[in-house]
C-alpha cells in the first residue's frame, strides 16, 4: 500500500525547511525529503555573514541543521531520500523516492534547487570552501583588499565582476573566447571598471596554494601554435558560468522556462499543475539567496494550505 501525505517537500535547504516549518504549524503533518544534498548548496558554504539573526556568521551546514531542528520541532517529518520520478497526471500526485517508495500527496512543493556549473577541475573540490566559490553575493565579503578571478564571459560573470570590484582590490574575469556574451550594458560595466581586468581566450587548467587558492593556472589560446602557460595570483575563484535547476523528473507536467527553472505564477508559487507549488532557487534565476528562498518557501507553504483549505482537503 502506497504511504498517503497531505503535503510532500522535496528538497532540503532554507526553502524546503521553511516550507516545513510554516505548514507543521498549520498543523498540515508535512513529510520533507531532504534529496542529494541535506541541507543544499548552503552546507558547501564556509561562513555565512548575512542571513539576518546571526550578528557573528554561521557555517552553512549549522545553519541549515538549526532549520531542520526547528521544522522537525513543530511537527515535520524530515527523511533521507530523494524523488526519482513524478505522476501529476493523477489524484493524488505520485511522488517516487529512491526508485522503490511510492508516496500519494494531495500537494507537492517542490525545493529541489539548482546546482552550479563548474569546470571539472579536480582543483575545485580541493579547495571547495577555501577559496573556490560560485556565489560571489555570498562569499565576496571575505575577499575585501584582495585580488580575485571570475571565470565565465555572460551577463552574470559580468555581474559578479562588477559586485566583486568593490570590493576586492583587483578582478581577473577568465573568459575563454576573444570576447564577452553579456549584454552591451554589462560589457560596458566591466570594460569601464578600473579594477577589472579581462583575460580574453584564457581558460582555467588549475588552482594552486598552500592554505588555500593562491593563484590560477592558465592557458592562453590553448590548442593554437602561440599557447602560453600563465600563472596569476588571486585569493578567491568565483564561478559564474550558470547554474542548472534540478528539474529534470518534472519536465513532463511542469511547465518551465527555456534554462529549466520552474515558472510560477507570479506573485504565487503555484506552477501550471494544480496542487504543486515551487520555492527556492529552483524557481529563482535571478537572485539565488538564502532569505530569498526562505521567503519563497513560507509562500509555498501558505499556498499549499489555502488550496487545502478551499479543496476541503
Amino acid at each position: 500500500m502506497n504511504e498517503k501525505v497531505r503535503v510532500l517537500i522535496l528538497g532540503s535547504g532554507p526553502a524546503g525547511y521553511t516550507a516545513a516549518i510554516y505548514a507543521a504549524r498549520a498543523n498540515l503533518n508535512p513529510v520533507l525529503y531532504e534529496g542529494l544534498e541535506p541541507g543544499g548548496q548552503l552546507t558547501t558554504t564556509t561562513e555565512v555573514e548575512n542571513y539576518p539573526g546571526y550578528p557573528d556568521g554561521v557555517t552553512g551546514p549549522a545553519m541549515m541543521e538549526d532549520f531542520k531542528k526547528q521544522a522537525i520541532k513543530y511537527g515535520a517529518k524530515v527523511l533521507p531520500g530523494r524523488a526519482t520520478a513524478v505522476d501529476f497526471s493523477t489524484r493524488p500526485l505520485k511522488v517516487t523516492i529512491d526508485n522503490e517508495k511510492v508516496i500519494e500527496t494531495d500537494t507537492v512543493i517542490i525545493s529541489t534547487g539548482a546546482t552550479a556549473k563548474y569546470l571539472g577541475l579536480e582543483d575545485e573540490t580541493k579547495y571547495a570552501g577555501q577559496g573556490v566559490s560560485a556565489c560571489a553575493t555570498c562569499d565576496g565579503f571575505f575577499y575585501r583588499k584582495k585580488k580575485v578571478a571570475v571565470v565565465g564571459g555572460g551577463d552574470t560573470a559580468c555581474e559578479e565582476a562588477t559586485y566583486l570590484s568593490g570590493l576586492a582590490d583587483k578582478v581577473y574575469m577568465i573568459v575563454r573566447k576573444p570576447y564577452l556574451r553579456a549584454s552591451q550594458i554589462m560589457q560596458d560595466r566591466v570594460m569601464n571598471n578600473p579594477k577589472i581586468e579581462i583575460l580574453f581566450e584564457h581558460n582555467a587548467v588549475g588552482l594552486f596554494g598552500d592554505n588555500g587558492v593562491e593563484g590560477v593556472h592558465l592557458v592562453k589560446r590553448m590548442g593554437e601554435a602561440d599557447e602560453e602557460k600563465v600563472d596569476i595570483a588571486v585569493d578567491g575563484f568565483f564561478l559564474a558560468i550558470g547554474h542548472k535547476p534540478n528539474t529534470e523528473i518534472f519536465k513532463d507536467y511542469i511547465e518551465l522556462d527555456n534554462v529549466g527553472y520552474i515558472k510560477t505564477e507570479h506573485p504565487y508559487t503555484r506552477t501550471n499543475v494544480e496542487g504543486v507549488f515551487a520555492c527556492g532557487d529552483v524557481a529563482d534565476p535571478i537572485y539565488r539567496q538564502a532569505v530569498t528562498a526562505a521567503g519563497t518557501g513560507c509562500r509555498a507553504a501558505m499556498d499549499a494550505e489555502r488550496y487545502l483549505s478551499e479543496k476541503g482537503l
